[in-house]
């Protein structure tokens, strides 16, 4: 692969029951040229069934262990699920662990199942943003100050220490989601990274909107990194290609053969995406083994990354 490309990307792998399939992969990635390792913060699927989760912050203690040269991301951590503080300490610790390799990637919490499962208050869109900007306000104060003191309507702190601070001087405040009206503009006023689920199309208003929101209030749009999910179908047969560009699909996509794919992630990065991160969820699909998603982990980085990145 290329040591030239700018652009990073990202590999976002399927929790497993087994951490060992996962530590494979993520060593996988790490061997193969990807940059990032991500992984969700769910306790259960938003399906009713019994699937085994592994909680993400622990796993990610291990992986820093196992995969010392990656960066270490949440995409993103709920905030619902633990105190905003709290979640500043383990962040901390982590990228002590880690030697300054974590992102905080950080979510308003939309599950509503693991709300109810556990007990959790999920209220309303609005509380939980009103909740993700305090705790946007918290996790920086306690990164910046020996001490902090905060009082909202949620969450209060009184003098409160944070120590050790992260190995990071800047600890990277990665906010996730797309709603235009307050989740980009908490993004605007507190995030040093933005990540969305999108297209080019979708990046691009998204992006546009982001910054309106930076311009209203003073910050520089540049100095918030834009990072892209989507779906990765990548293959050289045709039949399937045309079978899935035909299929209803939710969530964005990058479909095609090497060609195409490199030309959708050169447009990716001409419209300002500095990292593209790719779910292991569709790597495979025609046979489903680990053994194919691994092969084709391979294939993007050396035939696409190294060419568009």
């Amino acid at each position: 692969m290329s040591n030239k490309k700018t652009m990073r990307f990202g590999f976002w792998p399927n929790p497993r029951s087994d951490y060992e399939a996962t530590k494979t992969l993520a060593q996988h990635a790490e061997a193969t040229g990807w940059d990032g390792i991500w992984l969700a913060d769910h306790f259960l699927p938003e399906e009713q069934a019994l699937i085994p989760v592994h909680e993400c912050w622990i796993t990610m203690a291990a992986l820093a262990r196992d995969v010392p040269r990656v960066r270490l991301g949440t995409l993103v951590a709920g905030n619902t699920y633990r105190h905003p503080a709290v979640l500043a300490n383990m962040v901390a610790t982590l990228d002590n662990l880690a030697e300054g390799r974590v992102v905080l990637g950080l979510g308003a919490g939309w599950q509503q199942n693991e709300h109810e499962a556990y007990g959790l208050d999920y209220g309303s869109v609005g509380s939980r943003l009103d909740r993700l900007e305090e705790a946007c306000q918290i996790i920086k104060g306690l990164f910046g100050n020996e001490h902090f003191s905060f009082s909202g309507k949620y969450y209060q702190l009184q003098d409160a220490p944070l120590e050790p601070k992260p190995q990071q001087t800047k600890m990277p405040l990665m906010i996730g989601g797309g709603g235009e009206k307050r989740t980009l503009k908490i993004t605007a006023q507190y995030a040093d990274e933005w990540n969305v689920w999108g297209d080019v199309d979708i990046l691009r208003h998204k992006m546009s909107v982001l910054d309106q929101h930076c311009e209203s209030v003073g910050r520089d749009p540049q100095d918030i990194e834009r990072s892209a999910v989507a779906l990765l179908f990548l293959s050289d047969n045709e039949k399937y290609l045309k079978r899935i560009r035909e299929a209803d699909i939710a969530s964005p996509t990058i479909i095609g053969n090497v060609n195409e794919v490199v030309d959708i992630v050169a447009n990716l990065k001409e419209i300002g995406v500095k990292e593209l991160i790719i779910p292991d969820f569709t790597l495979g699909t025609l046979i489903g083994a680990d053994s194919v998603k691994q092969e084709l982990m391979e294939k993007f980085m050396t035939e696409v990354a190294a060419v568009a990145g």
